[in-house]
């Protein structure tokens, strides 16, 4: 397993599920043309045709994820294409051509990732630790870019399904550090999504007492939190703004968070700093966690008429 010592994912749990022919899945309202293009992802020939249609496709269809699952080879398939770009990751070797084909098995593995039929079992065969080689890039070009954003889509599906054995199965593994670098040094988007994974991992109990566990974990996320919103004074991005003030609420929520964060806090987040982009109806829940975040660390007054803060 990868993600404590940071060697390789273990093959073994590569398929922790009985293959099952296409034709035998079950599901309707599924075309038959749909059902062939699954069937020629194992298919090394037409393979690279599938997961372009398939990939365009999955939104149109919900349970494509337990028929891509079920049938025989298929995530074998799509965990080759992951693997077969690793050797291109360092040093930079990779085209956009194989870039985008990595992409797009990536985005259906988002689509079992988020569906309820396929979750449990893509997190018990350790599926996401395939993913973690792109997102520990540092490259800029823009093919590396893509496979970044396109794994933390996929891992942002996990956690935004709200299931806490997703955060127990992250939590065992390298995805805060790796948020964190990417929050760090990352596009605006890949920030965003990383900043947002980071935010509901604190939005579930036990990810909360994780971060606040012992000093150096909290600080380690404040520290990259602060650092984010000095680059929004320079580089606005309302957004990521949103997130990080969710993220800094639920930090304010911890005692021993709320206790630092009086100390740490960016002064911007108390002085209004924000207040332009701030100001339309659309952010009015933003405000209120900014209000709400002030509010527990001490620099306004509790007001006893406040309502629980939305999630």
């Amino acid at each position: 397993m990868m993600g404590r010592a940071g060697t390789g994912p273990d093959k073994s749990l590569a398929i922790a599920t009985t293959p099952v022919p296409v034709e035998e899945t079950g599901k309707t309202n599924i075309p038959s043309h749909l059902y062939k293009l699954v069937e020629d992802l194992i298919d090394p020939e037409k393979r690279d045709t599938a997961l372009l249609e398939l990939s365009k496709k999955r939104e149109d269809f919900p349970d494509l994820a337990p028929i891509l699952w079920n049938s025989f080879g298929t995530i074998g398939a799509l965990l080759q294409e992951i693997v077969s770009i690793y050797p291109l990751l360092s040093p930079p070797r990779l085209t956009t051509e194989l870039s985008n084909r990595c992409c797009n098995a990536l985005a259906l593995l988002q689509c079992v990732a988020s569906h309820p039929e396929t979750r449990t079992a893509f997190l018990n065969a350790h599926i996401p630790l395939y993913l973690y080689p792109f997102l520990n890039t540092v490259c800029t070009f823009r093919q590396y870019e893509f496979l970044r954003l396109t794994s933390l889509g996929v891992i942002g599906a996990l956690v935004k399904m709200d299931d806490s054995d997703v955060i127990t199965f992250l939590l065992q593994t390298q995805i805060i550090p790796l948020c964190l670098r990417i929050m760090d040094n990352g596009s605006e988007l890949s920030k965003t999504v990383a900043t947002f994974i980071i935010q509901k991992i604190l939005l579930d109990d036990q990810g909360l007492a994780y971060i606040c566990h012992t000093f150096e974990r909290f600080s380690t996320v404040s520290d990259v939190l602060r650092k984010m919103v000095l680059e929004l004074v320079e580089h606005p991005s309302v957004r990521l703004l949103k997130h990080i003030c969710r993220c800094y609420l639920r930090l304010s929520e911890n005692r021993h968070a709320r206790e630092a964060l009086q100390t740490c806090i960016p002064t911007q987040l108390r002085d209004n700093t924000f207040g332009e982009e701030l100001k339309d109806d659309s952010e009015r829940l933003t405000r209120k966690w900014l209000q709400q975040l002030l509010r527990n660390i001490g620099d306004i007054p509790p007001d006893n008429a406040a309502s629980k803060v939305p999630q």
